[in-house]
Formats: structure tokens, sequence, C-alpha cells
């Protein structure tokens, strides 16, 4: 199994593809990856079965969990619990988000 990763080479790879994320670790305990959203481009995650960390490594925007929205910025990290609607909207810059789930991303 691989150690050690190059965030640049996923946010490349994110680049090149047709999809706005990248899970590069995806074990049963955990999974980890990045995305990128371009500013005003639309966020479609579902809630998920696993309980979820996100740290913003770039951009502005809010992060909608349930029924509030909580300003991002850089260096912010946020907990969203499993099973709870939330989604990225309103950025004005390109958004760059580092996260991990408590579990595989399935």
């Amino acid at each position: 199994m691989k150690l050690e990763f190059n965030l640049q080479d996923n946010l490349e790879k994110i680049k090149k593809g047709n999809s706005y994320f990248h899970t590069f670790i995806n074990k049963d305990s955990l999974a980890t990856g990045i995305l990128i959203l371009k500013p005003g481009e639309e966020d479609t995650q579902e809630p998920h079965e696993s309980d979820e960390v996100y740290f913003i490594i770039s951009g502005n925007g809010y992060l909608k969990i349930k029924n509030k929205n909580y300003k991002v910025s850089k260096d912010k990290l946020f907990f969203v619990a499993n099973g709870v609607p939330h989604y990225f909207h309103a950025n004005t810059k390109e958004l760059k988000v580092l996260y991990f789930f408590g579990g595989s991303d399935s």
C-alpha cells in the first residue's frame, strides 16, 4: 500500500478528469481525498454513511450543514456526522478541500 501522497498530483488528476473530487486513500476504516469546485460549480454530494471531516486548503464560499450556512476559508476545519445533508456553495474563488471519511468512500 502506498504510504506517501503528493497533493499536487491528486489535484492534477481532478483537472484532467471529469469529476470535481478524487479519493486517493480508500480503506474500510478511512477514506481521504480532495475536491475542487470552480466558482459557481455545483456540489452534488449526498449524505454519507460515515462521519466526515473537511479541511479547507483555499478558496471561499459556504458549507451548508443541515439548514445552517458556515463560511469557509483557508485553514478552517468542519465536522459532518454521518447521514447529515451538506454541500458547498456560493464560492467566488476556486475552492480546494481535503476530506476524510471515517470509513470507505463507497
